[in-house]
């Protein structure tokens, strides 16, 4: 097979990148476009073997990268955010064809944000640190020391960005990377790995492996000298990545689903509540952060049902390249399949469907809005990942926190309500990682990000990052007993 494939006039290396050079495989998988499912190419295909060429390779960069002076690294970090602006039509195309998000949206946003991550941790490096502090006249000094090879496994709804939003901060912290890229999505990766090689990285701070899940993920989370394991996923991988981390005590970040709620009150502007809700099916809902359950104050659920049905109905869906495409195809039939098992099933079951509830040609799912859904019911306490919203009603502040919580995620919320005290109360109640109010998804790198219960343990983002990254010292010094006569 050949080592290099053309994406849409890109050129895209389909071998692992270990130690500073390019690895083939004796095997391969196939990598498909959600836009048609057309073949894009064969991708090397890893396991024990190249997890264990990959984390070697971080062990032995890491005395010099963790060495390199913060001004040195942080320099390197920002000529990483250059290449990836030289690069981002490629990167967007070549993203867009690989996982089916909206081309327009990789242009404007994605690609972008994707060089901020690098250039937001180069500076937050800068100026990391604490002020020494006293204990009965001793000297406390806290130092931010780098830990070691970090794995990072990733996701393949959002794979560039949510992958610079570990690799740049672990880069930044004077840790070395094997990042494992999801098998549905892995070649902006690959181009990542250029960027960097071009960009001064020293070989072996980042190594790429591709593969299937435990083929290579076992070998790579149980691995004696890997000191760092983040993982943006599901619960069920996640649990898997817990107990092979366990063997070595190695610390974990864990980002993952949600079932998050918008609660939508009488008194809120129902145009703006309106739009938060149909902006849900943004990525074709294939979007953790998703509040895809409405949840709606009684007095205005039949005109805001209204409104939603007749701007989501105006939405547009089809191939992503398209400038005015709003909603792309999912990732992969096994994901179509999945998502619609879930709508069969509560349809069966009483659910009614006011829009969507079917597929349609190719890799595409209609925007779906479910009511008539039990509180207890799958549709209601599962994430669907998908292009799939429930509607329930509620009839005050207490009905409205209730059924918000009552799932095992706790991710994000929406709030959307005209009354500040309201808002106050209400959010002081939610269990959730992320709570917006009157707005969705503006996220700031220096916030904190992570979810609650099941949707996650930790968080990072600003010097929540530096501290998982990092192991910290503080380092106590006695006023006196220096030795004078030294020389």
């Amino acid at each position: 097979m050949p080592d290099t494939i053309t994406v849409a006039g890109v050129s895209v290396d389909t071998r692992h990148w270990i130690g500073g050079r390019r690895v083939a495989s004796a095997r391969t998988f196939p990598d498909h476009s959600p836009i048609d499912g057309s073949a894009l190419g064969e991708i090397a295909r890893g396991g024990p073997a190249e997890a264990e060429a990959a984390v070697a390779a971080a062990r032995d960069a890491f005395p010099g990268w963790a060495a390199t002076p913060r001004a040195e690294r942080a320099r390197i970090l920002h000529a990483i955010a250059d290449g990836v602006e030289k690069r981002i039509e490629e990167l967007a195309i070549v993203e867009t064809t690989d996982n089916g998000a909206l081309l327009r949206s990789h242009r404007r946003g994605v690609m972008p944000r994707v060089a901020h991550n690098f250039r937001f941790f180069a500076d937050w490096l800068l100026g990391l640190g604490h002020e020494d502090f006293d204990t009965r006249g001793h000297t406390n000094h806290v130092s931010w020391d780098p830990a070691g090879p970090c794995v990072l496994i990733t996701p393949w709804n959002a794979p560039l960005m949510l992958a610079t939003w570990k690799v740049a901060p672990a880069f930044a912290a004077g840790d070395t990377v094997v990042l494992k890229p999801a098998e549905w999505s892995p070649l902006t990766a690959s181009l990542l790995a250029d960027i960097a090689a071009e960009a001064g990285l020293p070989a072996g701070v980042l190594n790429v492996v591709q593969g299937y899940g435990s083929e290579i993920g076992d070998a790579l989370t149980s691995h004696p000298d890997v000191r760092r394991v983040s993982f943006t996923g599901s619960v069920p991988t996640a649990k898997r990545i817990a107990e092979s981390a366990a063997v070595n005590l190695t610390p974990l970040s864990l980002e993952l689903g949600g079932k998050s709620p918008l609660l939508v009150f009488a008194d809120a502007d129902l145009d703006l509540a309106v739009d938060l809700a149909v902006e849900q099916y943004d990525n074709a809902g294939q979007v953790c952060l998703a509040a895809t359950r409405l949840l709606v104050e009684e007095p205005v659920a039949e005109e805001f049902t209204r409104r939603f049905v007749e701007k989501a109905a105006a939405l547009r869906q089809g191939d992503p390249r398209d400038e005015s495409t709003d909603l792309g195809p999912n990732i992969h039939p096994r994901q179509l399949e999945k998502i619609d098992g879930f709508v069969q099933r509560a349809l069966a079951t009483g659910a009614r469907a006011v829009i969507g509830g079917h597929r349609k040609d190719g890799q595409y799912y209609a925007p779906t809005l479910l009511t008539d859904v039990a509180q207890d019911s799958e549709i209601v306490q599962e994430e669907v990942f998908g292009p799939v919203l429930t509607l329930q009603t509620f009839a005050g502040e207490d009905e409205a926190v209730r059924l918000a919580n009552d799932t095992r995620f706790g991710l994000a919320a929406t709030v959307a309500t005209g009354d500040r005290e309201r808002a106050e109360r209400v959010t002081a109640r939610l269990v959730a990682g992320t709570v917006w109010v009157n707005c969705f998804f503006v996220r700031d790198l220096q916030a904190p990000f992570g979810g609650s219960r099941q949707s996650g343990v930790g968080r990072e983002g600003g010097t929540w990052s530096f501290d998982f990254y990092c192991d910290l010292k503080n380092t106590v010094t006695a006023p006196k007993g220096w030795n004078r006569n030294h020389g």
